[in-house]
């Protein structure tokens, strides 16, 4: 009888999230079964749902809904990982839940990094020509707890002609150096050790000043092995289309690895199949789908799941089941050359989203 038994919260969220999480969990039972390991989850309803509700009833102390409770990310440190599905829903107001939930989460575990494959598989459709598995095959490390999205800025003279607003983009020695050795170390355990800082150094001259002395002081100090690279991230879209093989480890701050990882989503075969995860790699992790709560599809079973279920073998990994985590892959890159599923766009699948997770579950 294995004693590597884990703790998982589940935040199923908004939206699809539910319907995904759901299939995730399908396979992860069948590779806690053929690998030997126990889990326990607990389920947390926070989301677009529980804010509308509570909102209702008089909210939060602060007024509006609740979204993370009191306590909760006490709660979540009890965990071992956490597991996503989406957060976004319709009727609440753009940000509050990404700010108050997402972003409070990510923060307050201090989930330094986000780490983002882009990582084509047999049997996807590629939009770019003559481009196949062998030439996408990457990673981004994204600095997940500071720049423009810290939160810090503010109006002045709000709703006047005079109006004037700021956004701070607060970047520390002490992140992008954090952020940069992530990436060094992954590099380093990856066969083209090479490791590219994406970045605006031409423009951002102060921010991204920093990064690069971070980037080059680290490199020439500690990982003489790896091979740097620099482009700015207007270059680095440009190449993502015409020579992803070019790519191996991308280290990048935080607003503008938002903006490359969902292009490389697009590269690697669409949203239904592009997996993240919010790494503390001294704390608790969380996983999720990066593709959103797609709230038009709700309920019908229509979307793919593929993406939580890859969530789901990055989460192993973490947890140090590599072998599990193997099993997953395994399994989604057969169910992909089975020829059963027909696309990975929602309603295109020629399966339903529990078929696939069941088409999954199956291969483990």
């Amino acid at each position: 009888m294995s004693d590597r038994t884990y703790r998982i919260a589940v935040i199923p969220g908004d939206g699809t999230g539910p319907e995904v999480v759901r299939e995730g969990l399908k396979v992860l039972e069948a590779a806690a079964q053929a690998s030997g390991f126990k889990y326990d989850t607990a389920v947390f309803d926070w989301g677009g749902d529980r804010y509308l509700r509570t909102s209702a009833k008089g909210g939060s102390a602060s007024g509006g809904g609740e979204t993370l409770p009191p306590g909760g990310l006490d709660e979540l440190r009890r965990f071992d990982a956490i597991y996503l599905g989406a957060v976004g829903h319709p009727e609440v107001p753009p940000g509050v839940l990404e700010r108050d939930l997402l972003l409070a989460i990510r923060f307050g575990l201090d989930q330094y990094i986000n780490l983002r494959p882009v990582k084509l598989y047999p049997g996807v459709d590629c939009p770019l020509k003559d481009k196949g598995p062998e030439d996408i095959d990457f990673v981004v490390v994204r600095e997940n707890t500071e720049g423009l999205y810290s939160g810090m800025g503010g109006f002045q003279y709000k709703g006047t002609p005079q109006e004037v607003s700021t956004q701070v983009h607060m970047t520390t020695r002490f992140g992008a150096e954090r952020c940069v050795r992530f990436a060094f170390d992954l590099a380093r355990k990856r066969d083209k050790k090479q490791l590219h800082l994406v970045a605006k150094t031409n423009v951002l001259t102060y921010v991204h000043d920093t990064w690069w002395r971070a980037f080059n002081e680290v490199g020439d100090a500690d990982y003489p092995d790896v091979r740097r690279e620099y482009a700015h991230v207007d270059a680095a879209c440009m190449w993502f289309v015409k020579n992803p093989e070019w790519f191996d480890v991308i280290v990048v701050e935080n607003m503008f690895g938002d903006i490359i990882t969902d292009l490389g989503a697009m590269i690697q075969g669409g949203m239904g199949i592009a997996a993240g995860g919010n790494i503390n790699p001294d704390g608790v992790s969380m996983f999720e789908p990066i593709g959103g709560s797609a709230p038009k599809y709700t309920g019908q079973g229509v979307v793919c799941p593929l993406a939580a279920i890859s969530a789901i073998q990055m989460l192993l990994e973490q947890l140090g089941e590599a072998e599990a985590a193997a099993r997953v892959e395994a399994a989604i890159v057969k169910a992909l050359t089975s020829g059963r599923i027909k696309s990975l766009s929602a309603g295109h699948m020629g399966l339903s989203t529990s078929e696939v997770g069941d088409l999954v579950a199956f291969y483990i």
